[in-house]
């Protein structure tokens, strides 16, 4: 299925030096799996829910499918010195959440939150412990879950 699938990869290169390595090492997993992708570079995190969103609604393939089998949300909020960090981290998450609950959505989270932009790059970098890969393993397995069940129609 995973060679068969189509992702949308949203990343937010608002720090634009982590959301690099995150993308690498999405696109790495995606290549290996043989998926196709198209990447779509969203502002800022808080705006990756209302961009897959609108992707949702995007054209079909042909065949009536959707476009896009999977979502990754690529990205990094960094605590800086008022509450915007914990309103920016908490309706990013919520937001997407709810897109793939309320959509059965296979979707792989990769939106780092921290402390500092050395604990961003620990998290990024993809010769260490790359979450972008780890977004990317998780929308495939999701597509997989999911290509497993019948789903009802809405």
């Amino acid at each position: 299925m995973a060679d068969e699938a189509h992702i949308m990869v949203a990343v937010s290169k608002y720090y634009e030096e982590i959301a690099e390595e995150l993308l690498k090492g999405a696109l790495t997993v995606l290549d290996t799996a043989g998926a196709s992708y198209e990447v779509y570079e969203i502002p800022g995190a808080f705006e990756i829910p209302a961009a897959i969103a609108m992707a949702m609604r995007s054209s079909e393939f042909s065949g009536g499918r959707q476009r896009f089998d999977g979502y990754i949300a690529l990205g990094c909020v960094i605590r800086g010195e008022t509450t915007h960090y914990d309103y920016v981290c908490q309706e990013t998450a919520r937001g997407l959440q709810d897109l793939a609950i309320g959509n059965c959505l296979a979707l792989g989270f990769g939106v780092l939150t921290t402390e500092n932009r050395e604990q961003a790059m620990a998290r990024a970098a993809v010769d260490r412990g790359n979450k972008g890969a780890d977004a990317a393993n998780a929308c495939l397995r999701m597509i997989g879950f999911k290509s497993s069940l019948q789903l009802f129609p809405r």
